[in-house]
């Protein structure tokens, strides 16, 4: 997270833990990896976390992998692009989808989400859980299903997702 000035989902902003939150995202950061010059916020993966990505995952709003994901935000990045062009107005770039990542990916898998988050960073923020990725994958899809990313795609199941990571700072 290079940039100051995270515009959030408006249910977050307006939610009381907000500046909580925003604290939280802000000073709990490391690099992606040794080399880059990108940093994101790091976090438990508590219990309201884990609800929060089962019920983003029953509601449709998850998928995974890289590939997958890289397609997805290409084709909305284009659609939003064309939107844009027929539009008059200037839209305000929010956060609008979610990245989280285990903490057990190697270097090239952390320079491939630097990519997309490059292309993509103006509404999509990424979180690096401590979690392996095999306890996050049978956690949202069972036995031997190891997953390193996931996307939250819809804003409500992203703000959830964000507010759920104050979770971890309520018992500490």
């Amino acid at each position: 997270m290079s940039d100051n000035k995270l515009l959030l989902p408006k249910q977050v902003e307006a939610d009381p833990r907000y500046d909580k939150l925003l604290k939280m995202l802000t000073s709990k950061t490391e690099k992606l990896w040794p080399g880059s010059e990108v940093f994101v916020p790091v976090a438990a993966f508590s219990g309201e976390l884990k609800a929060a990505l089962m019920e983003a995952k029953e509601n449709d709003r998850l998928a995974r992998g890289v590939e997958g994901i890289e397609r997805t935000l290409g084709i909305e990045g284009r659609g939003l692009a064309l939107v844009d062009k027929k539009s008059t107005e200037k839209r305000v770039q929010r956060i609008s989808r979610l990245l989280i990542m285990s903490n057990d990916g190697a270097e090239r898998f952390y320079r491939k989400v630097e990519s997309i988050l490059r292309q993509h960073g103006q509404r999509v923020m990424a979180v690096r859980v401590a979690v392996d990725s095999k306890e996050l994958g049978e956690c949202l899809f069972g036995p031997e299903k190891a997953v390193k990313l996931l996307l939250i795609e819809h804003k409500e199941s992203v703000a959830a997702a964000l507010l759920a990571l104050l979770g971890q700072t309520a018992s500490a």
